[in-house]
C-alpha cells in the first residue's frame, strides 16, 4: 500500500556563536534567505514527483 506524504516539517537549530571551522561571513538574513530558497527547491522536486 503506497504511503502518501501531505505534509514535511524541517525543524533545525543553528549556533550563534562563533563558527571558526566555517569562514563564513554571510549575515542572519543572507542565511535564512538561503535556508528558504533551498526548503523551496525541496518542495518543488517532492512536488514534481508526486505529479508523475
Amino acid at each position: 500500500m503506497p504511503l502518501e506524504i501531505r505534509e514535511l516539517v524541517i525543524k533545525t537549530t543553528v549556533n550563534k556563536g562563533n563558527n571558526k571551522a566555517g569562514g563564513s561571513s554571510e549575515t542572519g538574513k543572507a542565511k535564512e534567505f538561503n535556508i528558504n530558497e533551498i526548503v523551496e527547491k525541496v518542495f518543488e522536486i517532492l512536488k514534481e514527483k508526486s505529479e508523475r
